[in-house]
């Protein structure tokens, strides 16, 4: 567990401080920070011209204490060295790495500039968070040396975290999509607009940020694509959160942002998928209180047009998505979407209404507010007209602008096209075995085309597939408007989601889908005792497996004794005699016949996965198998070395130790040393057909293919160098594969599509 300095505190104060979460919009949070200098103000200014850090002797988060904090000023137009209050990136870990407060590095606080409201940014997220990744976001009260300097927004940062919990790597090409230097747009005249340069990465440094240590030919590739080739532009980009992200600029009139003139404020990340992945930021001048418009010209707020851009050429995303029949009608229906649930049923209201509430005195006792307390109260039905940084700027009232948004929408003729109507949807056997074939159908109305969107793991893209209405699919009679398709369940867990569209207009069910979606799990009976044993365990895991997100955690390895599929939902897995029900086996939790099934011990329970919510100590302890009452299994492991494993020998047999074989029959012989990963590499990545495995090592090598589930579904002997493996018949998903010698081995994860 990382390390930080606690304060001496009384008993209340540490249970405030991790009672609650950190981005609980019900609370605000309290942040002081501690100078010795008393000239604090003036180093920010000067570090903020080289957007530098500079070290506060503490932070204070909520009564917990971390010393030598690195703080800067963040921002473009909302900050000003004039300013009382300015945006602050608060970075705990910038001296001592191992600081992290509830799991989080680096803090965020936006200074309430241009907003009367203060709750922009907030409410924002609110709502976005309903239909794609997005930060979490509350307020914190900021005190500088024991001086309040007012109440700021408080937004979870986008980094490496983020994208591990959300993308589920966090070692993927990662660009900020703002321009060096600034808005507006930045140096050399260049724009995170997406736009097509040459082939030359160069060409896009002033425009992009590069987070990561490499991507810059991942970008390129993107907006080659985007601009050059779009027929393929799934393979590049997750265009399902692209639109979702347009919709939102669209209703929310949020335009400093892609949607906008400087073409700015969202994150790229290339996900597991190999596909960038948008993500929204900077929501401070949501609900049209930003004063650079569209870049299209002349507009008004409240008719903001959901075209608007779609010609534009220094916006690409939006001339090409908006462009493409499919993706306007599934555009205009997340859009729609949006609008109906949020701001016609006035559903953002009760938010809001909550949120001032939360915020009310805070605000009132804020000493460097840019509005009055009085235009904040009346911030959500009128218009504020000076009195803040903006000067004359007009900002409307949030409710003001969202009542005539809803009512310009209501009369929009790109919106109240006909949409088809979902009835029903349903699957021909609501408890299917592993294996089985199944129909998916779904009943509409006014339809021309219907879809099914799926995936057997969770990580993964969905696979779009057209239904049938022919009376072959499982689908009724043809011509009933019931439509069908086959599927096999290759996995414990199926997503899917149905869409149905006619030549004007979509519609999605669920609606929020794809960042909602429809689940089916197979049949499996329920473990009894004996059925599965812990089969394997490493504490101390170095080099020999990586998860998901690229991390080398603990890990224990379950083993089905039997042959047929079993379910482990429900069931528990604890180091601690005392809580036998620490960690609980998620729904889904299917371990295949004579199956491995893996759990990591690394306490990241926000992950995707089996994540346990503790870790295996190095020098030996008790690990428990149970269902909450009754013992399945108890293993009382041995002190291990880095990559050193605890096994049963064969599987199932008497525990002792051996070499480490992850999510595979275990070899019962002594441990050796992994192979190198530089002496062995695996093409392509994700795979489509043809994977290679190529190494230098001479002699008989041995190469297992395995799920996700440890079961063992190729295996080769090979002497040359380089190994061709046919991937066809794979299901889409993830898998292991491990190369042996006669005394190393190697494991490498592949995706296949």
């Amino acid at each position: 567990m990382k390390k930080i300095l606690l304060t001496v505190l009384l008993a209340s104060t540490l249970q405030f401080a991790f009672s609650q979460n950190f981005y609980d919009r019900s609370t605000i949070q309290l942040i002081e920070i501690f100078f010795a200098s008393p000239t604090w103000d003036a180093q920010l200014d000067a570090a903020a011209i080289n957007d530098a850090f500079i070290i506060a002797d503490s932070v204070r988060i909520n009564g917990v204490v971390y010393d030598s904090v690195g703080v800067k000023y963040k921002g473009n137009s909302s900050y000003n060295p004039n300013n009382n209050k300015n945006p602050l990136h608060i970075e705990l870990d910038y001296i001592h790495g191992s600081y992290d407060y509830q799991g989080y590095t680096n803090l965020k606080l936006q200074n309430g500039y241009q907003d009367p409201s203060m709750i922009r940014e907030v409410l924002s997220y609110a709502v976005l968070e309903q239909y794609m990744d997005c930060p979490k976001a509350n307020f914190a009260n900021v005190y500088v040396n024991g001086t309040l300097r007012g109440l700021y927004s408080n937004a979870e940062s986008i980094n490496d975290k983020f994208n591990a919990e959300h993308y589920y790597s966090e070692n993927g090409t990662f660009f900020k999509c703002n321009p060096i230097g600034g808005a507006g747009p930045g140096g050399g005249g260049i724009s995170p607009d997406l736009k097509w340069i040459n082939t030359d990465s160069v060409s896009y440094y002033n425009g992009y940020e590069l987070k990561s240590t490499y991507g810059w030919s991942d970008l390129v590739n993107l907006i080659n694509v985007l601009n050059n080739n779009f027929t393929q532009i799934e393979s590049v980009l997750d265009v399902d959160r692209a639109l979702w992200m347009l919709a939102f600029n669209n209703v929310l009139v949020n335009l400093d942002s892609y949607s906008g003139a400087f073409r700015q404020n969202y994150y790229l990340y290339n996900d597991l998928n190999d596909r960038m992945v948008p993500t929204i930021w900077d929501l401070n001048m949501s609900f049209a209180g930003f004063p650079g418009g569209t870049g299209s010209g002349a507009y008004t707020a409240t008719t903001l047009d959901p075209m608007s851009n779609s010609t534009s050429a220094n916006h690409p995303l939006i001339l090409k998505m908006l462009g493409n029949p499919m993706y306007k009608r599934m555009y205009m229906a997340h859009l729609r979407t949006i609008v109906q649930e949020i701001f016609a049923s006035g559903d953002y209201l009760n938010t809001a209404n909550s949120i001032r509430t939360t915020i009310d005195a805070a605000v009132q006792a804020d000493p460097y507010k840019f509005y009055t307390y009085t235009q904040f109260q009346n911030s959500l039905t009128t218009s504020v007209t000076g009195g803040g940084p903006g000067g004359g700027t007009s900002i409307p009232g949030i409710q003001q602008l969202m009542s005539a948004r809803v009512s310009f929408f209501s009369t929009n003729s790109n919106y109240i096209l006909s949409a088809p109507t979902i009835t029903a949807y349903a699957a021909s056997n609501l408890s299917p075995i592993l294996g089985e074939t199944i129909y998916i159908t779904a009943t509409c109305t006014n339809e021309n085309q219907v879809y099914l969107g799926y995936r057997f793991d969770h990580p993964l893209k969905f696979n779009r597939i057209l239904m049938y209405d022919d009376g072959l699919h499982g689908d009724g009679s043809a011509g009933d408007h019931v439509f069908g398709v086959a599927v096999t369940m290759t996995a414990a867990v199926m997503e899917y989601y149905i869409y149905a569209e006619n030549n004007l207009a979509g519609i999605f069910s669920p609606q929020r889908a794809e960042h909602e979606f429809h689940t089916l799990l197979v049949n499996a009976p329920i473990a009894v005792v004996g059925n599965v044993v812990i089969n394997e365990l490493m504490s101390d895991n170095f080099s020999t497996a990586f998860d998901d997100f690229g991390e080398s955690n603990d890990w224990i390895e379950f083993y089905n004794t039997t042959s047929s599929a079993l379910n482990l939902s429900g069931l528990f897995l604890t180091d601690d005699v005392l809580n036998v029900t620490k960690w609980q086996f998620p729904v889904g939790s299917i371990i295949e016949p004579n199956g491995f099934l893996i759990v990591w011990a690394d306490m990241d329970t926000l992950q995707n996965g089996l994540h346990a919510n503790f870790k295996l100590s190095n020098g030996g302890e008790s690990l428990y198998f149970t269902n909450g009452t009754s013992v399945f299994d108890l293993i009382d492991f041995p002190a291990l070395n880095p990559d050193q494993v605890y096994a049963r020998c064969p599987d199932a047999g008497t525990f002792t130790y051996s070499t480490p074989t992850f999510a595979a029959a275990n070899n019962c012989y002594l441990q050796t040393d992994e192979i190198n990963g530089d002496f062995v590499s695996v093409f392509p990545v994700p795979v489509l057909d043809i994977l290679n495995v190529k190494t230098n090592f001479e002699g008989e090598k041995n190469v297992k293919l395995i799920d996700l589930n440890g079961r063992l579904l190729a295996s080769y002997i090979f002497e040359e160098n380089v190994l061709v493996i046919s991937t066809l018949d794979l299901s889409p998903g993830v898998y292991h594969l491990l190369v042996e010698t006669e005394s190393q081995l190697l494991q490498k994860t592949i995706i296949k599509y």
